[in-house]
């Protein structure tokens, strides 16, 4: 019987059987370079913007609010927003620094009016030290406390996919994307290395569908 593999798993065949020969043989890689799968390319899931400002309204607690807020508005991943310093939010030049990124890069991204509003608040009231979101020993706070915080929110906007910290990063690219900011600025503030990955947010964005005629309207 026929039986489908996924793409890991037969990248995972392909190498186990090079190192044998390789590796443990020590044969020269001549007659067994081995066609690599086709990479799947699948579409980021994102969130409209009335979905996320529903999840960051029904959000109380003010230090779960700036996790949604920050993640949103300066497009970052979870490792890099449990991370962040206190000296990486940028009042005068209205920015965020985000330190040793993927592939250990520094990058800036956006810092809203909104946001920087709300984070002097909570500073106010939860007196982080080092980090701007801290757990109760002052350790950054957990990947995991941030993925709850984001999917309980969602779960209260009446949001019924799994939304994760990711996909607000996703939307916040695809957002600009829509209100028509280029697409290398976008690149920069996601840290994009090719222009190639953030060009998959192209394919997402629907503002060009709006000028286009649907058949069954006409």
């Amino acid at each position: 019987m026929h039986q489908s593999k996924s793409e890991s798993s037969l990248n995972e065949h392909i190498n186990a059987i090079k190192f044998y020969f390789e590796v443990v043989h020590k044969m020269p890689n001549r007659f067994y370079d081995f066609p690599r799968p086709a990479k799947a390319e699948k579409l980021p899931e994102i969130l409209g913007k009335a979905a996320i400002m529903e999840m960051i309204n029904k959000t109380y607690n003010l230090k779960h609010l700036c996790i949604i807020s920050l993640l949103y508005s300066a497009g970052l991943r979870r490792s890099e927003l449990i991370n962040l310093q206190l000296t990486d939010i940028d009042s005068e030049r209205m920015s965020v620094k985000i330190k040793g990124a993927k592939g250990g890069k520094d990058r800036i991204s956006l810092l809203s009016n909104r946001m920087l509003k709300q984070l002097r608040l909570y500073y106010k009231t939860y007196l982080p030290k080092v980090y701007l979101f801290e757990g109760f020993d002052g350790a950054p706070y957990s990947g995991s406390s941030v993925a709850k915080v984001v999917s309980t929110a969602a779960k209260r906007a009446g949001i019924r996919q799994k939304v994760t910290p990711h996909m607000l990063r996703h939307s916040f690219a695809t957002h600009l994307l829509e209100d028509g900011t280029d697409l290398r600025y976008i690149q920069a503030l996601l840290g994009h290395n090719s222009s190639k990955t953030t060009e998959i947010y192209t394919h997402v964005a629907t503002n060009v569908f709006k000028t286009i005629n649907n058949p069954l309207d006409c």
